[in-house]
């Protein structure tokens, strides 16, 4: 057994081989694999911008997919949170339950004006199910989404997934899907002339899992513009943009874009509870006004993640974390950039970010995980992208002091440091 401090009110957890057993003996041992490439480290506690292994090591959180815009265990969260619990964590669903309506006020406070009817969800990609189901009852049979784009994995999120190693096993998806380039209102157009009043579009303001693609300035309001002009239907998936990610509350703000549905999600529920959420205008929500049964979920709305939602909402507010998401990410975009083009200016092909968003893109997909474990080994969480391999992604949380800022900075270039090291002693050819 490891005990993680000394304290009597310490964790006690088993040891880092037995759980790993486990892994492989009822999770994926695909996992199992990769969680040894890091040392088989198990995270037992966090706080903040950081979190603390069994054997009492500390790493600074710049990962997490943005999860953690406020950082770990934030205290107006965990208040709201512990409230709940004494109280009324689960609800029947049957009669009314006040917290859900007082969480549903909160967000919608938030978001763009127009945007005022919410389902609740668990995850991104139940927000995702909900908004192609209000565009499919709405009419709109043929969907529309972006190359690169990341919706999720559920078989409707999985059809607006353009990745062709997820879809594969799982054909044949949900018919009637396009993807056309990120980024090209011109194509878009095309395809909403060709049937007007039939398409939901639906993408995401910065393609996060694809790399951290910024699309042209003025290209989400033309595809806004252009979506109303062939009466279409826009869902805008901010599950990892949105709740101050971007230096905006929503990406939406950015171009001043009023979506049919915004989704919703990951710092949602505060970083301490799973949640997300379809948000949409009065028209577009109307097929479940008509009907409150045609699409419900048991664990929708439930008061002790409703409480997350109202904490959430309160923390950024009260902190002013969008405003210091712009600013924090104002400063780290250029220091990353200088390091990277510093030290490994022929492995690094470009450093780009939006707020605290920031991807590194390297030459190949291999380096991109070397660097992830040199980042490890110098004391920082940061993750992969999903469809932009060979990306590496820095979501921290906007409750960075100066001093984590410089150690995330540091941590970085002594990080790649190692990385040019490592390639310089690569055999030839060699991955």
């Amino acid at each position: 057994m490891t005990v993680l401090h000394d304290s009597p009110h310490a964790p006690v957890v088993d040891d880092e081989a037995e759980i790993l057993n486990l892994y492989r003996a009822h999770l994926s041992k695909g996992r199992a694999t990769l969680a040894e490439l890091f040392g088989s480290h198990m995270e037992v506690a966090s706080e903040g911008a950081w979190l603390t292994t069994s054997d009492g090591e500390r790493f600074l959180n710049a990962g997490g997919y943005g999860v953690f815009i406020m950082g770990a265990r934030h205290p107006i969260v965990m208040e709201e949170v512990e409230r709940q619990l004494r109280t009324h964590p689960t609800a029947t669903r049957i009669l009314l339950e006040p917290t859900v309506a007082r969480a549903a006020e909160s967000l919608v406070s938030v978001l763009p004006t127009g945007l005022d009817r919410v389902h609740f969800a668990l995850s991104g990609a139940e927000a995702v199910e909900t908004g192609l189901k209000l565009a499919r009852a709405g009419g709109f049979k043929r969907t529309v989404s972006m190359r690169g784009g990341y919706h999720g994995k559920t078989l409707g999120a999985l059809s607006a997934t353009a990745k062709e190693v997820y879809q594969a096993p799982f054909r044949p998806l949900i018919p009637d899907f396009q993807h056309l380039p990120f980024g090209d209102a011109d194509a878009l157009e095309a395809e909403l002339k060709a049937h007007p009043g039939e398409v939901c579009v639906i993408l995401e303001p910065v393609q996060g899992e694809g790399g951290v693609i910024i699309p042209p300035k003025g290209y989400l309001k033309r595809v806004e513009e252009l979506v109303r002009e062939y009466e279409g239907f826009l869902i805008l998936d901010e599950v990892q943009s949105g709740f101050g990610r971007l230096g905006e509350w929503w990406g939406a703000d950015l171009e001043g874009v009023v979506p049919d549905v915004l989704l919703a999600g990951k710092a949602l529920g505060g970083g301490v509870m799973p949640v997300s959420a379809a948000i949409a205008t009065r028209k577009a929500f109307r097929p479940f006004d008509k009907d409150p049964y045609v699409h419900t979920a048991t664990f929708s709305g439930q008061p002790v993640l409703m409480a997350a939602v109202m904490g959430a909402v309160r923390a950024v507010k009260e902190e002013r974390l969008v405003t210091r998401s712009m600013d924090l990410g104002a400063r780290l975009l250029p220091r990353i950039a200088e390091v990277a083009h510093r030290n490994i200016p022929e492995l690094v092909v470009d450093v780009r970010g939006q707020g605290l968003l920031i991807g590194v893109e390297l030459v190949e997909a291999g380096l991109a995980g070397e660097l992830l474990i040199e980042l490890f080994n110098h004391g920082v969480v940061a993750n992969h992208s999903m469809n932009g391999s060979s990306v590496v992604r820095f979501t921290p949380p906007a409750v960075l002091s100066d001093t984590d800022l410089d150690y995330l900075v540091n941590s970085f270039d002594l990080a790649t440091r190692d990385l040019i090291k490592g390639a310089a002693t690569m055999p030839e050819g060699g991955n």
